[in-house]
């Protein structure tokens, strides 16, 4: 039922209106005097409209602009004081897994992962808000504390989750979604390797607006193609115009010149069209037509078949593609095709053998080919026991459809690094594995999810991050029952199983005091610069973001003299936070010659072994590089 409006009509906005209805194109955003994002008119546009004379104004040029892309490029610049604290208890095979899930907003993900996997990410695949007026976005603020802002101004949940609804009622509806976008865009650049791509699903909300935000983000000479997914198999007879069947997905690349699609597996179809009917011993062969229409005029001669029969020449207003001599070669080779009784117009073999062992990827994917949204939701209830099917996100992709986009992103076997930073229901990690599984790849995969709250609340799941891990934990025990166990008793796959870390504030305590404050009983109260609550291995991760060290590596713990220390891959990094480290068990340590070691400020027995650390690992190990947190 609609209310009454209680008020005066609002003349400006029916100017508005009338404007936006005749001259669409005048209509933008901008700020008013309140710094407000609102909708405006463009009067320098508006004012050539109305005008057959071209009418003096700014300078024109083509670019991108809307309201808020200088504050989106400050929020993809601006530092953080933030970690990722790992969560064993949550994660599967937690110490030899190479596969990462991150709770947490993504562009602070991406921000923290920007040292470690520079130029290292072989795939980036995101599925992004529509921005179709009903989804949430993400809203980013740096002016004040963020919890602060968000809590103050209703964008946060009890909870503190940022989500912004940005509705048509928002005067920023296109600003915002691309504020969200281009800091987020800007940071996953900088982690592709020179060949990598970028995979990006979108619908007609956005697509003109995503597409030039990467071709400045990317350049548009890295433009590779815009992919047709046909999502459903039915039309939609409530469509009021059009029923939408498909969605876009738009290829770039990190540099096109280093990048091509691996082809793709023939089809049983294409392998049905070679046969070997004369019994060839070179096998399997089609027949391909010899007759072009393209001018060559050594293409021009009479043939005269194995029958008898005469051929005066190709036929009219054609050409044979191949010269006199070059055909008299392939008759000795027995690459010419006459029939069965020796009369048919002649063909070259084209052997199996000899041509290309995939096929060229298309820029229209079919369901049937990749699946579509039934098939994915159907997949997503399989493995995440829902109590309301409310939850089931609309928006989820088939597996099918990544694993074509796996396939395409380069060979199985080169260890790649695969990313989604709006991993939603996880079905990119879950793809990673079944094609991992079916091609005996080694990729692995970091997905990125925001502790978004479910539609409906769950008993078991509280929330997107939650369902998306689950479902991976159901995954991998129907592979485990699937698949008998090939390696070692107790040790699991490394590109099966995931480690969970979490987006959270420093491991360094917060010192907020004036100097004329600090007194001796103060600063005694702050020689352990660490948290409370925070554990070694919270430590040891943000030793490795900030020696861009791979969060994925094995880690184990050794005792060497009475202290547990910590292993990263073996001897790349070992780190020892216990208290009370004495000589002994700095030269102790120091004969593993590790390449790396790291200490507690505070954990030194005494300041002469702090001084003394750096000259016993020169003498015992020179390649070592120390440092303290």
């Amino acid at each position: 039922m609609t209310k009454l409006k209680m008020h005066t009509p609002d003349l400006v906005q029916d100017n508005l209106d009338w404007i936006a209805e005749r001259f669409p194109g005048c209509v933008t955003e901008s700020r008013n005097d309140n710094g407000e994002v609102v909708r405006a008119v463009d009067f320098d546009l508006l004012r050539q409209e109305l005008s057959t004379e071209v009418v003096e104004g700014p300078q024109e040029r083509y670019h991108l602009n809307w309201p808020g892309k200088r504050e989106a490029l400050l929020a993809a610049n601006a530092p953080i004081a933030k970690t990722l604290r790992p969560c064993r208890e949550e994660s599967v095979d937690f110490d030899t897994t190479r596969n990462l899930f991150i709770e947490g907003d993504n562009l602070d993900a991406l921000k923290l992962l920007q040292e470690t996997y520079l130029n290292k990410v072989k795939m980036i695949y995101i599925d992004p808000p529509y921005n179709t007026g009903r989804e949430f976005i993400y809203d980013d603020d740096f002016a004040e504390d963020a919890e602060e802002y968000l809590l103050r101004s209703g964008q946060a949940s009890d909870e503190g989750v940022r989500l912004v609804a940005n509705t048509d009622a928002n005067g920023r509806y296109h600003s915002d979604w691309l504020s969200m976008m281009y800091p987020r865009l800007r940071l996953a650049r900088n982690l592709l390797r020179d060949d990598g791509v970028l995979f990006i699903s979108i619908d007609d909300n956005e697509v003109a607006n995503l597409r030039r935000l990467c071709d400045e983000v990317f350049g548009e000479t890295n433009f590779i193609a815009t992919i047709i997914w046909q999502k459903v198999y039915a039309p939609k007879n409530t469509a009021q115009w059009f029923s939408e069947d498909h969605d876009f997905v738009l290829v770039y690349a990190r540099r096109k010149g280093s990048w091509k699609p691996q082809l793709l597996p023939r089809t049983p179809e294409m392998e049905a069209r070679y046969s070997n009917p004369d019994n060839d011993p070179r096998g399997p062969w089609k027949a391909e037509n010899m007759s072009a229409r393209n001018r060559y005029d050594a293409g021009i001669y009479p043939i005269t078949c194995p029958s008898g029969r005469e051929i005066a020449g190709p036929p009219r207003g054609a050409y044979w593609r191949i010269s006199k001599e070059r055909f008299n070669a392939l008759v000795q080779d027995n690459r010419i095709w006459w029939g069965e009784d020796g009369n048919n117009t002649p063909a070259v073999k084209r052997f199996l053998n000899e041509v290309a062992s995939g096929r060229t990827p298309q820029t229209l994917w079919s369901y049937k080919d990749v699946g579509h949204t039934q098939d994915a939701k159907k997949t997503l209830l399989k493995y995440v026991p829902f109590q309301n099917t409310e939850n089931v996100l609309n928006s989820v992709k088939p597996v099918e459809l990544l694993q074509r986009m796996l396939q395409l992103a380069g060979p199985a076997d080169e260890n790649a690094i695969i990313l989604d930073f709006f991993s939603g229901s996880a079905t990119t990690a879950h793809a990673v594995l079944k094609q991992n599984a079916e091609d005996g790849g080694n990729r692995r995969f970091i997905g990125i999810q925001i502790a978004e709250p479910l539609p409906v609340e769950e008993p078991n799941l509280h929330s997107i991050f939650e369902m998306g891990t689950t479902r991976i934990r159901n995954v991998l025990n129907e592979f485990c029952e699937q698949v008998h166990e090939t390696f070692e008793a107790g040790q699991s796959h490394p590109t099966n199983g995931f480690r969970i870390l979490r987006v959270d504030s420093s491991n360094m305590a917060d010192v907020f005091y004036r100097p004329d404050e600090a007194t001796p009983s103060l600063l005694s109260n702050h020689i352990d610069n660490m948290k409370e609550g925070r554990t070694d291995e919270d430590l040891l991760f943000q030793v490795l973001l900030d020696w861009g060290v791979d969060l994925s590596l094995p880690i184990a713990t050794e005792e060497i003299g009475g202290r547990s220390v910590f292993f990263v891959d073996g001897n790349a990094l070992a780190a020892c936070f216990e208290d009370g480290i004495d000589e002994a068990f700095v030269k102790e340590l120091a004969k593993r010659q590790p390449l790396r070691v790291v200490f507690r400020d505070s954990g030194y027995g005494s300041d002469d072994v702090k001084i003394n650390v750096e000259q016993i690992f020169r003498q015992l190990s020179p390649g070592t590089e120390v440092k303290t947190l």
